[in-house]
Parts: C-alpha cells; structure tokens; sequence
C-alpha cells in the first residue's frame, strides 16, 4: 500500500492506460479523482472502480480549459486541502506525415497533448508546493524516437518531455519538494492507439502495427498495466530522489 494516504489526480482516466493508472493508484490506497472529457465513459468507470471497493471520484474535464482545470483542482482543494500526485495522462493520436497534416490538426494536438499539460502544471503547483509530490507527465516514445505518420503528435509529446524538465528545475530552485518527470510510453495497446490509425485504410493500417510489432524487440505491444507499474512507482515515496528525467516503457523500442 504505497499510496495510502496520497491523493491522486489522472487526466483521460476514463478508458486506456488512464484508467489502468487509476486502478492501480487505488488499489495501492491512494484516494483517485480521475477526469475525462467523455463523461459517460467516466461514470460507468467510477461505477466500475467504486463497485470494486476501489476510493475513486469521476470529475468531468476539459483538459484545454484553464477554467476547468481551476474548477477541477477548486473541487480537490475543497475536499481534500491538497494534491500528493497529479498524472497529466489526457491526449490524441491522429495519423497523417507531414504532407497530410493539416494546420487544424496540428493545432488540436498541440492543445489536447501539451497545453493541457501546461495548465496542469502551472495551476497544480498551488495544491502541492508546500507538502511537495510528484507529477507525472505522460509523453510517448515518439518523443525520442519520432514517427514519420505522427509529425504533430511527435512534436507535442517532445514538448511534454522538455517542459517536464523545465518544470522539475523550477520547483528544485523554489524549494518545493516536488518531482516532475516524463513517462514515454511505447506501443500500447489502447483506444488512443487505435485511434491514430484513423484516417489510415484498413490496409495501410495493419501494414503500419505489423512494421512496429516487428520493430519492437519483445515482439509484441504493451498493455496499459504494464505502464501502470511505471506510473506506481513514480507517484510513490520510492522515486523521491527522481525528478527531470524520462521513464521508458516501451519493450525495448528506443534500442534501435
């Protein structure tokens, strides 16, 4: 039970690795507020978390919002007084090179993937400076790596990493005993995968999980429990002298 006593905020916890974050936060005895955009996947997950013994809270959340963001952790503050670990999880994958990409898609992943974890930062600091914990910001391997059908996606998880660091040095040099690190997943077998290959034929889809399947040096994708123990640890008092680095967990992808 590392998390006993430790509470948590995950953003797009409604379905994917977000909400195997949840589950495994809780399970550790952390009390979870988890949020998501998509508020009836939300409520049937904290029917589901809450029907298994689970401390959990569904918030709706527009992750793009700053006002929702003040709202959310309003709703924290007023509940709890504090915030221990703030996952900022929320994000899109729509697939296309850059000679496809259009301006607008561009645009929407730089809001929905690295924006939102601006404001999480910026606004979740007020909740934890001064009893300090962890935030965890969730990037990809394509943010090392890079993609060549996810040009806007690979730049605004980049971005998460590196406004990760200047985070975590910002917080060393204020004194607040808070870690902030990058967690890059590599290929995982959720929704958001799935989603990415939208706009992709059905041909040209398989053709592109076969090409990573083969590029991965365990041969297979990952699942989104298998993250969480990266996660876990992260939020818990283990990683205390951890903070401006990236965490893989992508099978041995970045070997390459």
């Amino acid at each position: 039970m590392r998390m006993r006593n430790k509470i948590a905020l995950i953003t797009g916890g409604a379905s994917g690795m977000g909400l195997a974050f949840t589950r495994r936060l809780a399970e550790d005895g952390a009390k979870v507020y988890f949020t998501d955009i998509n508020d009836v996947a939300g409520k049937q997950a904290a029917q589901q978390l809450t029907g298994g013994g689970l401390n959990v809270a569904f918030l709706q959340h527009d992750v793009t919002a700053e006002a929702d963001w003040l709202r959310v952790l309003g709703q924290i503050k007023e509940a709890e007084g504090r915030l221990d670990v703030l996952v900022n999880n929320a994000g899109i994958a729509i697939s296309g090179n850059i000679e496809q990409c259009s301006p607008d898609d561009f645009d929407r992943h730089i809001n929905v993937n690295l924006k939102s974890v601006f404001l999480g930062c910026k606004h979740g600091l007020a909740l934890m400076k001064h009893k300090g914990g962890s935030i965890i910001n969730v990037s990809s391997i394509t943010a090392i790596c890079g993609e060549p059908i996810m040009p806007a996606y690979s730049a605004s998880k980049a971005g998460v990493r590196f406004l990760s660091k200047s985070v975590a040095l910002h917080c060393a040099e204020q004194g607040y005993a808070i870690r902030v690190n990058s967690l890059h997943p590599g290929y995982i077998d959720t929704p958001l995968l799935a989603s990415g290959a939208h706009g992709l034929t059905h041909a040209e889809a398989i053709a592109v999980r076969d090409r990573i399947t083969s590029e991965i040096p365990v041969r297979r994708r990952g699942t989104p429990e298998e993250v969480a123990g990266a996660v876990l640890f992260l939020a818990s008092d283990d990683s205390v002298y951890v903070t401006g680095t990236e965490i893989v967990v992508d099978g041995g992808y970045a070997c390459h």
